[in-house]
């Protein structure tokens, strides 16, 4: 799938939470949304993402926004992933990359030479309205949650 542009209409969708519940996308309009994807729970820079995101938390709600986590991983990972480093925010089960796809966070990865599809790790931040107001694909687990923020304010 081609990548979101700002001013384009996220499409809407519907997931899994790592509580086990199902939400849609469209649930949060009235709030911004801050999507992002990463790779996998648990690895060093999906870490690095998320904890940066937990930390600044309370300025993303000051914005009146929310941050969902999506990864391929599934709830039992996300739940583990969640209650290690005290996540506050809601992770996303996208097992068979639907929502990554749909998004344009699926694509060719090379890592040591080898060439696979994956997670492209990226971040889209929504308005209260349902539109792009901010894309950040390839962001640097260490960037995502200053850019994001950055977006929220402008």
């Amino acid at each position: 799938m081609p990548q979101l542009q700002v001013g384009d209409l996220a499409p809407d969708f519907s997931a899994v939470t790592d509580e086990g519940k199902t939400v849609k996308l469209s649930d949060y309009r009235g709030q911004r949304v801050v999507l992002y994807f990463y790779p996998a729970d648990d690895t060093p820079g999906c870490t690095t993402q998320a904890c940066s995101f937990r930390d600044n938390y309370v300025d993303i709600q000051e914005q009146n926004a929310v941050v969902l986590g999506i990864s391929p991983d599934n709830q039992s990972s996300h739940q583990k992933f969640k209650t290690k480093y005290n996540l506050p925010f809601t992770l996303l089960v996208d097992e068979d990359h639907a929502i990554t796809d749909l998004y344009g966070a699926w694509g060719e990865k090379t890592n040591f030479g080898k060439t696979y599809m994956g997670v492209i790790r990226s971040h889209i931040v929504i308005d209260e309205n349902g539109k792009v107001i901010d894309t950040r694909y390839n962001v640097k687990a260490d960037a995502s949650m200053p850019q994001a923020l950055e977006a929220l304010k402008a």
